[in-house]
């Protein structure tokens, strides 16, 4: 509890819980305002950073796939093999312009909303869940402790969703004064497919809606390990005065801030939390996100409930955007704000990391293949561009890994090569591009919405982390293809246990695969200095968590024990007030004994340049 509480101490998140600025009264019909991220001579100089980046993108393309860089063409294997070859270099380099365009047009429409005076005198429930297997009580309670403060004008139950029924869990929400909810033990609630799915989070949430829901206009919601501040619902019930607004959501940040899976997988999400989403603003397309949001529940319901997906905030925003207000007959908009109003805890271990990166890469693709373009007709324009572009990251990583890896060990093994271009020039157009593109991905660092990391910190673990996780994109892309089925695999949180070797089997997977070629290139005499050092690049991308891993292990074993702490007596907690529930309010009662924690306050691949900037899409944890 201290050690957590030290860490709320240590970074300025009451300041980041409002960088949308100060509270407004909403104009007359309610409709949420918006004003560019980027005015006056810095978006001058945005647009010429955006243009140049952009029209050296194209111009590289066209230089590589001109027909003076082509070989000779004879009706044999090496002339059908290369012909392959330079077909999937221009897939790559289209995706990877593709990844400029996106962060370009993000770029130029990032857009805060202007934030109102909250609606008061709703009914609101503030909900989080558990799964007691997965994970740790004390967690949770934390993050309960910190809900049951936060202010609000109006009703505000607070709700734990219990997958597990735990006696314990019950215990805890009787002490906090919280409601406990489970669907265990209801065969209504607990299907192997659709809105009610067991072991689901958007299961569990759907049987709450179906249970209480009809007792609520509005939830506030974030996942079990974030823990609100208490302005969270003043900075998020004002968008609700714009009565076509379905949900609110703010960016994901991690407060176990002392490991470097915690921090690149933060600084990973930059570009998701402080451009994309603030560039979906400007079409009123901002996805919804599990970690922190608040919902009308009238349009939750409107829609069906969550949908049925392993990332299920994804599938959900795209049918909310496509589907209209009843009353207005409007299409649902929703609002993404910059201001940090939770703080959560990330993976700490390879492993959990990369379950996460899977689960959401997977996701994502079982959206892209299954339901968007089934609902991408109903979308505007600009929504279905939007929500085209944000997700091709992960599918588009995918590819250009296979590809990139297809062509360098093409060339190692048979001494066949696409494009015959002086490796001196193409390496100086190459880093020509990749300069631009890095520098429009620098000059969004400075809207970085993150307390954690320094003003003018580079992001390059970020950049590093994404780079290392695709093969684990791959994975997710071939099991969507396959139409296998995956459970929902809940991130360990509070895990004690570490990584293994086999966290990496992908990753050593694919660099087995460039060991064999590389030796294989040495005695067949393919030695091209510039593929050879793609290979080298490539396999080094594959080896590096494992090297950081293992010089993390040991790290640890030479550090010092630790000196034993001295012996302090015993601190007396003051007495707690019981509470009982009066309809949807929770009152004081007189005090009794309690516990004193009870009381205690609160895409760089292969065939490109590592430089390249991927734009990474964030799903639910």
């Amino acid at each position: 509890m201290r050690e957590h509480q030290s860490r709320l101490a240590a970074y300025p998140y009451d300041d980041f819980s409002e960088l949308a600025g100060p509270l407004q009264e909403p104009v007359e019909d309610g409709r949420v305002r918006f004003r560019p991220v980027t005015r006056g001579a810095a978006r001058a100089r945005a647009w010429l950073l955006v243009t140049a980046a952009l029209v050296f993108e194209v111009l590289f393309l066209l230089f590589l796939l001109r027909p003076a860089n082509h070989p000779e063409f004879s009706d044999d294997w090496p002339s059908y093999l290369a012909m392959g070859l330079i077909g999937s270099i221009a897939v790559i380099e289209l995706l990877r312009l593709v990844n400029v365009f996106t962060l370009a047009i993000a770029t130029l429409n990032a857009r805060d909303p202007v934030p109102t005076v909250p609606l008061t005198g709703q009914r609101v429930a503030f909900i989080t869940t558990i799964v007691p297997s997965r994970e740790p009580i004390e967690m949770v309670r934390r993050t309960l402790e910190a809900a049951v403060r936060v202010r609000y004008e109006g009703t505000l139950d607070v709700w734990l969703l219990d997958e597990g029924d735990d006696p314990a869990v019950r215990t805890m929400c009787a002490e906090l004064g919280v409601r406990h909810f489970t669907r265990h033990g209801v065969p209504e609630w607990n299907r192997e497919t659709g809105r009610h799915k067991a072991r689901t989070k958007h299961g569990n949430y759907n049987a709450w809606l179906d249970a209480h829901g009809d007792g609520y206009d509005f939830w506030l919601s974030v996942d079990s390990d974030h823990v609100p501040l208490p302005n969270f619902a003043e900075r998020l019930m004002g968008y609700f005065h714009d009565r076509d607004v379905a949900f609110v959501v703010g960016p994901q940040v991690y407060g176990n801030y002392d490991r470097f899976v915690t921090r690149a997988a933060e600084s990973q999400q930059y570009l998701f939390h402080s451009v994309l989403q603030r560039a979906a603003n400007r079409f009123g397309t901002a996805m919804f996100v599990g970690t922190n949001n608040a919902v009308r529940l009238s349009a939750l319901r409107a829609v069906g409930g969550l949908q049925d997906s392993i990332t299920e905030d994804a599938a959900t925003s795209i049918v909310w955007h496509s589907s209209r207000n009843p009353e207005t007959g409007t299409k649902w908009r929703s609002v993404y704000t910059p201001d940090v109003l939770a703080v959560g805890e990330g993976p700490t271990t390879w492993r959990d990391y990369f379950v996460q990166q899977g689960r959401w890469a997977r996701g994502t693709d079982e959206v892209v293949l299954r339901r968007f373009w089934r609902l991408a007709w109903r979308l505007s324009f600009w929504r279905r561009a939007h929500y085209g572009l944000l997700m091709s990251y992960y599918p588009a990583a995918a590819i250009s890994w296979v590809l990139g890896v297809t062509n360098v060990v093409a060339y190692l093994l048979t001494g066949v090569a696409g494009l015959l271009v002086p490796a001196q020039l193409w390496l100086m157009l190459y880093v020509n591009a990749a300069v631009l593109q890095v520098a429009v991905y620098f000059w969004n660092r400075q809207h970085n919405v993150s307390p954690h990391e320094e003003d003018g910190s580079s992001g390059v673990s970020g950049m590093a982390i994404s780079v290392m996780s695709t093969p684990m994109y791959v994975s997710a892309l071939w099991a969507a293809l396959r139409g296998r089925n995956i459970s929902f695999a809940v991130t360990r949180k509070g895990a004690v246990s570490g990584d293994r070797l086999g966290s990496f089997a992908k990753n050593l997977w694919w660099a087995g695969v460039l060991v064999l070629a590389l030796g294989a290139s040495e005695l067949l005499g393919n030695d091209h200095p510039a593929i050879r050092a793609w290979a080298l690049l490539t396999l080094l991308m594959c080896l590096l968590p494992v090297a950081i891993w293992v010089a993390g292990l040991m790290g640890r074993r030479l550090r010092p024990a630790p000196r034993p702490a001295p012996q302090v007596a015993p601190v007396v907690a003051p007495r707690a007030p019981a509470v009982t529930f009066v309809g949807n309010h929770v009152v004081d009662v007189p005090a009794v004994d309690a516990p004193a924690d009870a009381v205690a306050a609160a895409v760089p691949v292969p065939a490109v340049p590592a430089a390249d900037v991927p734009v990474p899409q964030e799903s639910s944890r």
